[in-house]
Protein backbone atom coordinates (compact mmCIF):
# COMPACT_ATOMS: atom_id res chain seq x y z
CA UNK A 1 0.00 0.00 0.00
CA UNK A 2 2.66 2.05 0.86
CA UNK A 3 4.19 1.96 -2.65
CA UNK A 4 1.22 2.58 -4.48
CA UNK A 5 0.81 5.77 -2.21
CA UNK A 6 4.05 6.77 -3.14
CA UNK A 7 3.90 5.86 -7.11
CA UNK A 8 0.47 6.83 -7.50
CA UNK A 9 0.67 8.88 -10.51
CA UNK A 10 2.93 6.70 -12.30
CA UNK A 11 0.44 3.91 -11.45
CA UNK A 12 -2.11 6.25 -13.07
CA UNK A 13 0.05 7.46 -15.99
CA UNK A 14 0.65 3.69 -16.90
CA UNK A 15 -3.22 2.50 -16.62
CA UNK A 16 -3.88 5.55 -19.36
CA UNK A 17 -1.49 3.72 -21.49
CA UNK A 18 -2.80 0.35 -21.82
CA UNK A 19 -6.24 1.84 -22.11
CA UNK A 20 -5.42 4.20 -25.17
CA UNK A 21 -2.85 1.58 -26.78
CA UNK A 22 -6.01 -0.17 -28.43
CA UNK A 23 -7.57 3.10 -29.59
CA UNK A 24 -4.25 4.15 -31.13
CA UNK A 25 -3.98 1.16 -32.57
CA UNK A 26 -7.49 1.50 -34.23
CA UNK A 27 -6.84 4.55 -35.74
CA UNK A 28 -4.07 3.66 -37.15
CA UNK A 29 -5.76 0.74 -39.03
CA UNK A 30 -8.82 3.08 -39.71
CA UNK A 31 -6.54 5.74 -41.05
CA UNK A 32 -4.60 3.40 -43.41
CA UNK A 33 -7.39 1.47 -45.11
CA UNK A 34 -9.66 4.44 -45.64
CA UNK A 35 -8.12 7.73 -45.52
CA UNK A 36 -4.88 9.41 -47.69
CA UNK A 37 -1.44 7.82 -47.35
CA UNK A 38 0.30 10.48 -45.76
CA UNK A 39 -2.32 11.18 -42.65
CA UNK A 40 -0.65 8.91 -40.09
CA UNK A 41 2.70 10.68 -40.97
CA UNK A 42 1.20 13.87 -40.10
CA UNK A 43 -0.81 12.97 -37.30
CA UNK A 44 2.77 11.57 -35.60
CA UNK A 45 4.40 14.50 -36.80
CA UNK A 46 1.85 16.70 -34.99
CA UNK A 47 1.49 14.41 -31.88
CA UNK A 48 5.12 14.81 -30.73
CA UNK A 49 4.61 18.60 -30.90
CA UNK A 50 1.80 19.13 -29.08
CA UNK A 51 3.38 16.59 -26.40
CA UNK A 52 6.09 19.18 -26.06
CA UNK A 53 3.55 21.77 -25.56
CA UNK A 54 0.93 20.37 -23.31
CA UNK A 55 3.72 19.70 -20.77
CA UNK A 56 4.42 23.56 -20.70
CA UNK A 57 0.22 24.51 -21.15
CA UNK A 58 -0.97 22.38 -18.25
CA UNK A 59 1.58 24.01 -15.93
CA UNK A 60 2.14 27.53 -17.11
CA UNK A 61 -0.24 29.47 -15.26
CA UNK A 62 0.39 27.38 -12.06
CA UNK A 63 4.67 28.01 -12.56
CA UNK A 64 4.25 31.22 -12.71
CA UNK A 65 2.40 31.98 -9.43
CA UNK A 66 4.50 29.27 -7.87
CA UNK A 67 7.53 30.48 -9.07
CA UNK A 68 7.48 34.81 -9.52
CA UNK A 69 4.57 34.85 -6.83
CA UNK A 70 2.38 36.55 -8.77
CA UNK A 71 -1.42 37.01 -8.32
CA UNK A 72 -3.84 34.31 -10.53
CA UNK A 73 -4.79 37.24 -12.59
CA UNK A 74 -1.37 38.74 -13.79
CA UNK A 75 -0.67 34.96 -14.68
CA UNK A 76 -3.73 34.57 -16.39
CA UNK A 77 -3.44 37.92 -18.55
CA UNK A 78 0.13 36.76 -19.44
CA UNK A 79 -0.86 33.25 -20.28
CA UNK A 80 -3.76 35.13 -22.31
CA UNK A 81 -1.24 37.03 -24.22
CA UNK A 82 0.89 34.27 -24.76
CA UNK A 83 -1.96 31.79 -25.80
CA UNK A 84 -3.20 34.77 -28.14
CA UNK A 85 0.26 35.25 -29.73
CA UNK A 86 0.26 30.93 -30.67
CA UNK A 87 -2.83 31.63 -32.80
CA UNK A 88 -2.31 35.04 -34.10
CA UNK A 89 1.68 34.39 -35.41
CA UNK A 90 -0.28 31.38 -36.67
CA UNK A 91 -1.78 33.54 -39.21
CA UNK A 92 1.71 34.76 -39.58
CA UNK A 93 3.02 31.34 -40.29
CA UNK A 94 0.01 30.66 -43.02
CA UNK A 95 0.84 34.36 -44.97
CA UNK A 96 4.73 33.19 -45.30
CA UNK A 97 4.02 29.60 -46.18
CA UNK A 98 1.57 30.97 -48.93
CA UNK A 99 3.86 33.37 -50.19
CA UNK A 100 7.29 31.18 -50.16
CA UNK A 101 5.03 28.14 -51.65
CA UNK A 102 7.26 25.89 -49.16
CA UNK A 103 5.05 25.07 -46.39
CA UNK A 104 7.65 21.77 -45.39
CA UNK A 105 10.64 24.10 -44.47
CA UNK A 106 8.00 26.75 -42.67
CA UNK A 107 6.86 23.93 -40.42
CA UNK A 108 10.77 22.55 -40.14
CA UNK A 109 11.74 26.02 -39.06
CA UNK A 110 8.75 26.35 -36.94
CA UNK A 111 9.85 23.11 -34.64
CA UNK A 112 13.34 24.29 -34.64
CA UNK A 113 12.40 27.76 -32.97
CA UNK A 114 9.90 26.13 -30.52
CA UNK A 115 12.55 23.58 -29.63
CA UNK A 116 15.35 26.86 -28.45
CA UNK A 117 12.48 28.52 -26.52
CA UNK A 118 11.67 24.94 -24.71
CA UNK A 119 15.21 24.68 -23.80
CA UNK A 120 14.90 28.58 -22.25
CA UNK A 121 12.58 27.52 -20.09
CA UNK A 122 14.37 24.65 -19.03
CA UNK A 123 16.83 26.78 -16.99
CA UNK A 124 15.76 26.84 -13.53
CA UNK A 125 16.66 30.82 -12.90
CA UNK A 126 16.40 32.08 -9.58
CA UNK A 127 16.98 35.42 -8.17
CA UNK A 128 19.21 35.54 -4.75
CA UNK A 129 18.92 38.44 -2.69
CA UNK A 130 19.04 39.11 0.93
CA UNK A 131 15.75 38.15 1.68
CA UNK A 132 16.73 34.49 -0.03
CA UNK A 133 14.76 34.71 -3.12
CA UNK A 134 13.37 38.30 -4.41
CA UNK A 135 16.08 40.71 -4.39
CA UNK A 136 15.29 44.28 -2.57
CA UNK A 137 15.06 45.92 -6.09
CA UNK A 138 13.15 43.35 -7.53
CA UNK A 139 15.75 44.16 -10.56
CA UNK A 140 16.65 40.21 -10.82
CA UNK A 141 13.44 39.13 -10.00
CA UNK A 142 11.96 41.14 -12.96
CA UNK A 143 15.01 40.35 -15.58
CA UNK A 144 14.04 36.48 -15.28
CA UNK A 145 10.37 37.35 -15.36
CA UNK A 146 11.18 38.99 -19.04
CA UNK A 147 13.12 36.27 -20.01
CA UNK A 148 10.49 33.35 -19.12
CA UNK A 149 8.10 35.74 -21.57
CA UNK A 150 10.66 35.81 -24.08
CA UNK A 151 11.10 32.01 -24.17
CA UNK A 152 7.12 31.59 -24.42
CA UNK A 153 7.40 33.99 -27.48
CA UNK A 154 9.94 31.82 -29.24
CA UNK A 155 7.24 29.11 -28.60
CA UNK A 156 4.51 31.05 -29.75
CA UNK A 157 6.61 32.25 -32.79
CA UNK A 158 7.34 28.27 -33.60
CA UNK A 159 3.93 27.62 -33.05
CA UNK A 160 2.78 29.68 -35.65
CA UNK A 161 5.12 28.64 -38.31
CA UNK A 162 4.21 24.67 -37.60
CA UNK A 163 0.26 24.48 -36.57
CA UNK A 164 -2.20 26.36 -39.55
CA UNK A 165 0.96 24.75 -41.79
CA UNK A 166 0.86 21.23 -40.90
CA UNK A 167 -3.30 21.44 -40.79
CA UNK A 168 -3.11 23.06 -44.57
CA UNK A 169 -1.62 20.38 -45.72
CA UNK A 170 -3.72 17.60 -44.23
CA UNK A 171 -6.28 19.57 -45.96
CA UNK A 172 -4.62 19.47 -49.16
CA UNK A 173 -4.79 15.70 -48.74
CA UNK A 174 -8.25 15.35 -48.94
CA UNK A 175 -8.42 17.84 -51.79
CA UNK A 176 -6.84 15.43 -53.77
CA UNK A 177 -7.88 12.50 -52.24
CA UNK A 178 -11.48 14.07 -52.89
CA UNK A 179 -10.45 15.09 -56.92
CA UNK A 180 -9.18 10.65 -57.22
CA UNK A 181 -12.26 9.57 -56.04
CA UNK A 182 -14.42 12.15 -58.02
CA UNK A 183 -12.67 10.11 -61.22
CA UNK A 184 -14.75 6.68 -60.16
CA UNK A 185 -18.53 8.14 -60.14
CA UNK A 186 -20.58 10.33 -58.19
CA UNK A 187 -21.47 7.46 -55.25
CA UNK A 188 -16.90 7.55 -55.04
CA UNK A 189 -16.96 10.96 -54.36
CA UNK A 190 -19.64 11.04 -52.11
CA UNK A 191 -18.24 8.70 -50.10
CA UNK A 192 -14.83 10.29 -50.13
CA UNK A 193 -16.20 13.67 -48.61
CA UNK A 194 -18.09 11.99 -46.08
CA UNK A 195 -14.10 11.09 -44.88
CA UNK A 196 -12.93 14.86 -44.59
CA UNK A 197 -14.84 14.94 -41.12
CA UNK A 198 -13.53 11.56 -39.78
CA UNK A 199 -9.65 12.57 -40.97
CA UNK A 200 -9.54 15.56 -38.94
CA UNK A 201 -11.25 13.56 -35.82
CA UNK A 202 -8.28 11.09 -36.39
CA UNK A 203 -5.56 13.82 -36.71
CA UNK A 204 -7.07 15.63 -33.94
CA UNK A 205 -7.16 12.13 -31.72
CA UNK A 206 -3.44 12.16 -32.36
CA UNK A 207 -2.48 15.65 -31.39
CA UNK A 208 -4.31 14.31 -27.86
CA UNK A 209 -2.93 11.06 -27.59
CA UNK A 210 0.26 13.60 -26.66
CA UNK A 211 -2.12 15.65 -24.87
CA UNK A 212 -3.17 12.93 -22.32
CA UNK A 213 0.70 12.19 -21.39
CA UNK A 214 1.97 15.25 -21.14
CA UNK A 215 0.33 16.17 -17.57
CA UNK A 216 1.88 13.61 -15.65
CA UNK A 217 5.29 14.89 -16.56
CA UNK A 218 5.73 17.93 -14.97
CA UNK A 219 3.75 16.92 -11.50
CA UNK A 220 6.79 13.42 -12.10
CA UNK A 221 9.45 15.14 -11.76
CA UNK A 222 8.28 17.84 -9.45
CA UNK A 223 7.06 15.54 -7.10
CA UNK A 224 10.85 13.13 -7.53
CA UNK A 225 12.78 16.79 -7.37
CA UNK A 226 10.95 17.61 -3.82
CA UNK A 227 11.14 13.71 -2.54
CA UNK A 228 14.99 14.18 -3.08
CA UNK A 229 15.26 16.76 -0.82
CA UNK A 230 13.39 15.99 1.84
CA UNK A 231 9.92 18.18 1.11
CA UNK A 232 6.25 16.45 -0.10
CA UNK A 233 4.35 18.23 -2.37
CA UNK A 234 1.70 20.94 -1.58
CA UNK A 235 -0.47 22.48 -3.60
CA UNK A 236 -0.73 25.69 -1.53
CA UNK A 237 2.77 26.34 0.07
CA UNK A 238 3.99 28.15 -2.56
CA UNK A 239 1.29 30.66 -2.61
CA UNK A 240 1.91 30.96 1.42
CA UNK A 241 5.89 31.20 0.95
CA UNK A 242 5.65 33.82 -1.18
CA UNK A 243 3.06 35.86 1.13
CA UNK A 244 4.81 35.11 3.84
CA UNK A 245 8.33 36.33 1.89
CA UNK A 246 6.89 39.96 0.80
CA UNK A 247 5.24 40.37 4.18
CA UNK A 248 6.02 38.08 6.73
CA UNK A 249 2.21 36.88 6.99
CA UNK A 250 1.81 33.54 9.48
CA UNK A 251 -1.23 31.75 9.46
CA UNK A 252 -2.93 28.88 11.08
CA UNK A 253 -3.17 27.82 7.62
CA UNK A 254 0.60 28.22 6.96
CA UNK A 255 1.72 26.32 10.09
CA UNK A 256 -0.81 23.76 9.13
CA UNK A 257 0.28 23.69 5.48
CA UNK A 258 4.00 23.55 6.67
CA UNK A 259 4.17 20.90 9.13
CA UNK A 260 2.56 18.88 5.49
CA UNK A 261 5.45 20.19 3.48
CA UNK A 262 8.55 18.68 4.83
CA UNK A 263 9.58 15.36 5.58
CA UNK A 264 11.58 13.96 9.02
CA UNK A 265 14.38 14.53 6.72
CA UNK A 266 14.12 18.25 6.10
CA UNK A 267 15.08 20.30 9.51
CA UNK A 268 13.92 23.72 9.67
CA UNK A 269 16.36 26.17 10.79
CA UNK A 270 14.24 29.40 10.07
CA UNK A 271 11.02 30.16 8.34
CA UNK A 272 12.46 32.31 5.70
CA UNK A 273 15.04 29.66 5.01
CA UNK A 274 12.23 27.09 4.14
CA UNK A 275 9.74 29.40 1.97
CA UNK A 276 13.06 29.52 -0.20
CA UNK A 277 14.04 26.35 -0.11
CA UNK A 278 10.17 25.13 -1.29
CA UNK A 279 10.08 27.46 -4.19
CA UNK A 280 12.72 26.99 -5.18
CA UNK A 281 13.09 23.09 -5.25
CA UNK A 282 9.22 23.07 -6.14
CA UNK A 283 10.41 25.26 -9.59
CA UNK A 284 13.62 23.47 -10.58
CA UNK A 285 11.47 20.50 -10.68
CA UNK A 286 8.88 22.08 -13.41
CA UNK A 287 12.03 23.47 -15.28
CA UNK A 288 13.21 20.50 -15.68
CA UNK A 289 9.84 18.90 -17.15
CA UNK A 290 10.65 21.10 -20.19
CA UNK A 291 13.60 19.27 -20.90
CA UNK A 292 10.91 16.59 -22.12
CA UNK A 293 9.55 19.43 -24.38
CA UNK A 294 12.92 19.54 -26.28
CA UNK A 295 12.76 15.82 -27.14
CA UNK A 296 9.28 16.07 -28.05
CA UNK A 297 10.27 18.51 -30.38
CA UNK A 298 13.61 17.25 -31.75
CA UNK A 299 11.20 13.58 -32.23
CA UNK A 300 8.69 15.54 -33.81
CA UNK A 301 11.05 17.19 -36.39
CA UNK A 302 12.53 13.64 -37.39
CA UNK A 303 9.33 12.42 -37.85
CA UNK A 304 8.51 15.36 -40.44
CA UNK A 305 12.25 15.30 -41.99
CA UNK A 306 11.58 11.56 -42.90
CA UNK A 307 8.27 11.93 -44.15
CA UNK A 308 7.62 15.04 -45.58
CA UNK A 309 7.78 13.44 -49.01
CA UNK A 310 4.56 12.12 -48.38
CA UNK A 311 3.09 15.50 -48.27
CA UNK A 312 1.44 17.46 -50.80
CA UNK A 313 2.14 21.38 -51.03
CA UNK A 314 -0.84 23.06 -50.97
CA UNK A 315 0.46 26.43 -53.22
CA UNK A 316 3.11 24.21 -55.73
CA UNK A 317 0.38 22.51 -57.72
CA UNK A 318 -1.72 25.68 -58.78
CA UNK A 319 1.29 27.68 -59.62
CA UNK A 320 2.14 25.46 -62.48
CA UNK A 321 -1.32 25.23 -63.62
CA UNK A 322 -2.22 28.50 -66.00
CA UNK A 323 -5.81 28.97 -66.78
CA UNK A 324 -7.31 31.40 -69.13
CA UNK A 325 -10.83 32.60 -67.66
CA UNK A 326 -13.76 34.95 -68.90
CA UNK A 327 -14.53 37.84 -67.59
CA UNK A 328 -17.81 35.84 -66.29
CA UNK A 329 -16.30 32.89 -64.90
CA UNK A 330 -13.78 35.61 -62.91
CA UNK A 331 -17.24 37.88 -62.03
CA UNK A 332 -18.55 34.42 -61.01
CA UNK A 333 -15.14 32.87 -58.76
CA UNK A 334 -15.06 36.61 -57.47
CA UNK A 335 -18.49 35.99 -56.14
CA UNK A 336 -17.67 32.54 -54.77
CA UNK A 337 -14.75 33.46 -53.00
CA UNK A 338 -16.51 36.18 -51.14
CA UNK A 339 -19.37 33.66 -50.13
CA UNK A 340 -16.90 31.49 -48.99
CA UNK A 341 -14.92 34.01 -47.21
CA UNK A 342 -17.92 35.32 -45.71
CA UNK A 343 -18.98 31.37 -44.29
CA UNK A 344 -15.09 31.31 -43.08
CA UNK A 345 -15.78 35.06 -41.13
CA UNK A 346 -19.11 33.77 -39.09
CA UNK A 347 -17.98 30.50 -38.47
CA UNK A 348 -14.65 32.22 -36.65
CA UNK A 349 -16.90 34.56 -34.78
CA UNK A 350 -18.35 31.58 -33.15
CA UNK A 351 -14.87 30.09 -32.30
CA UNK A 352 -13.55 32.99 -30.36
CA UNK A 353 -16.67 32.21 -27.65
CA UNK A 354 -16.06 28.92 -27.66
CA UNK A 355 -12.33 29.26 -27.07
CA UNK A 356 -12.95 31.66 -24.63
CA UNK A 357 -14.89 29.13 -22.67
CA UNK A 358 -12.95 26.00 -23.40
CA UNK A 359 -9.75 27.40 -22.51
CA UNK A 360 -10.49 27.74 -18.97
CA UNK A 361 -9.07 24.31 -18.69
CA UNK A 362 -5.70 26.41 -18.25
CA UNK A 363 -6.89 29.37 -16.63
CA UNK A 364 -9.64 29.04 -13.76
CA UNK A 365 -10.78 25.78 -14.19
CA UNK A 366 -6.92 24.68 -13.25
CA UNK A 367 -7.21 27.39 -10.21
CA UNK A 368 -10.62 25.48 -9.10
CA UNK A 369 -8.59 22.44 -9.40
CA UNK A 370 -5.94 23.33 -7.14
CA UNK A 371 -8.47 25.59 -4.48
CA UNK A 372 -11.36 23.43 -4.53
CA UNK A 373 -10.72 20.41 -5.49
CA UNK A 374 -9.13 17.56 -3.06
CA UNK A 375 -5.32 17.13 -4.80
CA UNK A 376 -3.56 15.57 -2.25
CA UNK A 377 -3.39 12.40 -4.61
CA UNK A 378 -3.08 14.11 -7.77
CA UNK A 379 -1.76 16.95 -8.91
CA UNK A 380 -3.92 19.62 -9.99
CA UNK A 381 -1.77 19.49 -13.49
CA UNK A 382 -2.74 16.69 -13.83
CA UNK A 383 -6.53 16.83 -14.01
CA UNK A 384 -6.13 18.59 -17.87
CA UNK A 385 -4.96 15.27 -19.23
CA UNK A 386 -8.92 14.03 -18.82
CA UNK A 387 -9.70 15.87 -21.66
CA UNK A 388 -7.63 14.38 -24.18
CA UNK A 389 -8.15 10.94 -22.63
CA UNK A 390 -11.66 11.86 -23.22
CA UNK A 391 -10.80 12.92 -26.36
CA UNK A 392 -9.53 9.47 -27.30
CA UNK A 393 -12.15 7.38 -25.79
CA UNK A 394 -14.91 9.59 -27.46
CA UNK A 395 -13.96 9.79 -30.74
CA UNK A 396 -14.97 6.17 -32.26
CA UNK A 397 -18.23 6.80 -30.48
CA UNK A 398 -18.87 10.15 -31.98
CA UNK A 399 -17.60 8.86 -35.60
CA UNK A 400 -19.37 5.82 -35.13
CA UNK A 401 -22.73 8.26 -34.86
CA UNK A 402 -21.85 10.92 -37.58
CA UNK A 403 -21.31 7.25 -39.96
CA UNK A 404 -24.18 5.62 -38.90
CA UNK A 405 -26.52 8.38 -39.58
CA UNK A 406 -24.91 9.15 -43.07
CA UNK A 407 -25.99 5.87 -44.20
CA UNK A 408 -29.21 6.82 -43.27
CA UNK A 409 -29.40 9.67 -45.11
CA UNK A 410 -29.69 11.35 -42.44
CA UNK A 411 -26.07 13.44 -42.35
CA UNK A 412 -25.28 16.18 -39.44
CA UNK A 413 -23.79 19.12 -41.80
CA UNK A 414 -20.37 20.78 -40.09
CA UNK A 415 -22.12 23.87 -38.74
CA UNK A 416 -25.60 22.25 -37.30
CA UNK A 417 -22.28 19.89 -35.20
CA UNK A 418 -20.94 23.60 -34.39
CA UNK A 419 -24.21 24.72 -33.18
CA UNK A 420 -24.47 21.11 -30.96
CA UNK A 421 -20.71 21.77 -29.54
CA UNK A 422 -21.60 25.12 -27.99
CA UNK A 423 -24.89 23.73 -26.17
CA UNK A 424 -22.69 20.88 -25.35
CA UNK A 425 -19.78 23.22 -23.51
CA UNK A 426 -23.06 25.16 -22.09
CA UNK A 427 -23.96 21.96 -19.94
CA UNK A 428 -20.60 21.84 -18.54
CA UNK A 429 -20.69 24.97 -17.52
CA UNK A 430 -24.67 24.66 -16.80
CA UNK A 431 -23.19 21.96 -14.40
CA UNK A 432 -20.43 23.52 -12.16
CA UNK A 433 -22.76 26.70 -11.60
CA UNK A 434 -25.27 24.41 -10.12
CA UNK A 435 -22.81 22.25 -8.05
CA UNK A 436 -20.98 25.75 -6.93
CA UNK A 437 -24.58 27.34 -5.94
CA UNK A 438 -25.59 24.14 -4.01
CA UNK A 439 -22.22 24.06 -1.93
CA UNK A 440 -22.22 27.80 -1.22
CA UNK A 441 -18.91 28.11 -2.38
CA UNK A 442 -17.45 31.70 -2.39
CA UNK A 443 -14.87 33.11 -4.47
CA UNK A 444 -11.62 31.41 -4.88
CA UNK A 445 -9.63 34.34 -2.91
CA UNK A 446 -11.74 33.92 0.20
CA UNK A 447 -11.71 30.37 -0.18
CA UNK A 448 -7.72 30.14 -0.40
CA UNK A 449 -8.19 32.54 3.10
CA UNK A 450 -9.93 29.91 4.87
CA UNK A 451 -7.81 27.35 7.71
CA UNK A 452 -9.47 24.33 8.12
CA UNK A 453 -11.39 25.42 10.85
CA UNK A 454 -13.13 28.40 9.04
CA UNK A 455 -13.89 25.95 6.88
CA UNK A 456 -15.53 23.79 8.95
CA UNK A 457 -17.49 26.62 10.67
CA UNK A 458 -18.91 27.83 7.50
CA UNK A 459 -20.17 23.88 6.39
CA UNK A 460 -17.42 24.15 3.39
CA UNK A 461 -15.29 21.46 2.09
CA UNK A 462 -13.10 20.36 -1.16
CA UNK A 463 -14.74 18.79 -3.73
CA UNK A 464 -14.37 15.13 -4.99
CA UNK A 465 -12.58 14.79 -8.19
CA UNK A 466 -15.77 13.22 -9.84
CA UNK A 467 -16.81 17.14 -10.70
CA UNK A 468 -13.74 17.71 -12.81
CA UNK A 469 -14.57 14.23 -14.24
CA UNK A 470 -18.23 15.55 -15.37
CA UNK A 471 -16.80 18.96 -16.32
CA UNK A 472 -14.37 18.03 -18.94
CA UNK A 473 -16.58 14.98 -20.27
CA UNK A 474 -18.98 17.85 -21.40
CA UNK A 475 -16.39 19.84 -22.40
CA UNK A 476 -14.33 17.10 -24.44
CA UNK A 477 -17.97 16.02 -26.06
CA UNK A 478 -18.11 19.63 -27.11
CA UNK A 479 -14.75 20.13 -28.72
CA UNK A 480 -15.44 16.83 -30.47
CA UNK A 481 -17.95 18.53 -32.34
CA UNK A 482 -16.27 21.55 -32.62
CA UNK A 483 -12.60 21.91 -32.82
CA UNK A 484 -11.70 18.90 -35.70
CA UNK A 485 -14.94 19.95 -37.20
CA UNK A 486 -13.97 23.68 -37.53
CA UNK A 487 -10.53 23.04 -39.54
CA UNK A 488 -12.74 20.40 -42.07
CA UNK A 489 -15.48 23.14 -42.46
CA UNK A 490 -12.56 25.64 -42.59
CA UNK A 491 -10.42 23.26 -45.39
CA UNK A 492 -13.97 22.96 -47.05
CA UNK A 493 -14.37 27.10 -47.83
CA UNK A 494 -11.01 28.31 -48.11
CA UNK A 495 -10.11 29.17 -51.59
CA UNK A 496 -7.95 27.08 -53.37
CA UNK A 497 -4.66 29.88 -53.22
CA UNK A 498 -5.28 30.88 -49.64
CA UNK A 499 -5.50 27.80 -47.51
CA UNK A 500 -2.45 28.42 -45.39
CA UNK A 501 -4.23 31.77 -44.84
CA UNK A 502 -7.46 30.25 -43.81
CA UNK A 503 -6.23 27.90 -41.61
CA UNK A 504 -4.20 30.82 -39.49
CA UNK A 505 -7.64 32.59 -39.71
CA UNK A 506 -8.93 29.75 -38.25
CA UNK A 507 -6.01 29.94 -35.57
CA UNK A 508 -6.80 33.88 -35.44
CA UNK A 509 -9.80 33.44 -34.23
CA UNK A 510 -8.65 30.98 -31.55
CA UNK A 511 -6.40 33.70 -30.55
CA UNK A 512 -8.53 36.15 -29.96
CA UNK A 513 -10.74 33.75 -28.02
CA UNK A 514 -7.71 32.53 -26.21
CA UNK A 515 -6.95 36.82 -25.67
CA UNK A 516 -10.32 37.23 -23.21
CA UNK A 517 -9.82 34.00 -21.44
CA UNK A 518 -7.87 36.14 -18.55
CA UNK A 519 -11.58 37.41 -17.81
CA UNK A 520 -12.16 34.01 -16.27
CA UNK A 521 -9.64 34.03 -13.07
CA UNK A 522 -10.81 38.00 -12.50
CA UNK A 523 -14.21 36.82 -12.03
CA UNK A 524 -13.42 33.45 -10.34
CA UNK A 525 -11.18 35.71 -7.57
CA UNK A 526 -14.09 38.76 -7.06
CA UNK A 527 -17.22 36.88 -7.27
CA UNK A 528 -18.84 33.50 -5.57
CA UNK A 529 -17.83 31.11 -8.51
CA UNK A 530 -21.29 30.20 -9.28
CA UNK A 531 -20.99 33.74 -11.37
CA UNK A 532 -18.57 32.82 -12.85
CA UNK A 533 -19.71 29.72 -14.20
CA UNK A 534 -22.55 31.61 -15.29
CA UNK A 535 -21.45 33.71 -17.30
CA UNK A 536 -19.38 31.10 -19.55
CA UNK A 537 -23.23 29.59 -19.34
CA UNK A 538 -24.82 32.73 -21.47
CA UNK A 539 -21.68 33.25 -23.67
CA UNK A 540 -22.10 29.38 -25.08
CA UNK A 541 -25.53 29.33 -25.32
CA UNK A 542 -25.81 32.82 -27.41
CA UNK A 543 -23.07 31.53 -29.59
CA UNK A 544 -25.32 28.42 -30.09
CA UNK A 545 -28.39 30.63 -31.00
CA UNK A 546 -26.30 32.36 -33.54
CA UNK A 547 -24.71 29.53 -35.04
CA UNK A 548 -28.10 27.96 -35.27
CA UNK A 549 -29.81 31.07 -36.85
CA UNK A 550 -26.89 30.82 -39.77
CA UNK A 551 -26.95 27.27 -40.29
CA UNK A 552 -28.98 26.84 -43.68
CA UNK A 553 -26.35 29.49 -45.42
CA UNK A 554 -23.54 27.79 -44.34
CA UNK A 555 -24.32 24.61 -45.38
CA UNK A 556 -25.24 26.21 -49.18
CA UNK A 557 -21.69 27.63 -49.44
CA UNK A 558 -19.90 24.41 -47.81
CA UNK A 559 -21.24 21.93 -50.61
Amino acid sequence: MEFIKDHRTLMILFGILIVIIPFIVYYVRIAKREHPKGLIAAALSNMGERFGYYIMNAILALFLVSKFGLPDGTAGAIYSVFYCGIYVLSLVGGIIADRTMNYNKTIQWGLIIMSLGYVALAIPLFSTGSNGFIVDDGSQWWSILIFTCIALLCIAFGNGLFKGNLQAIVGKMYDEFEEEEAKKGEEALAAAREKRDSGFQIFYVFINIGGVLAPFIAPLLREWWLKAHNFVYNADMTTLCHKYIQDGTISTKFTETMEHSITKGYQVTDTMTFCSDYITVFNQGIHYAFIASVIAMLISLVIFFVTKHKFPQPAQKEKAEVIEYTAEEKQAMAKEIKQRLYALFAVLGIAIFFWFSFHQNGQSLSFFARDFVQTDSIAPEIWQALNPFFVIFLTPLVMMIFAALARKGKSISTPRKIALGMAIAGCAYLFLMIFSIVVNYPSGTDFREMDLAAMTAAGLAKAGPWVLIVTYFFLTVAELFISPLGLSFVSKVAPRNMVGLCQGLWLGATAVGNLLIWIGPVMYNAWPIWKCWAVFLVVCLISMSVMLGMVKWLERVAK
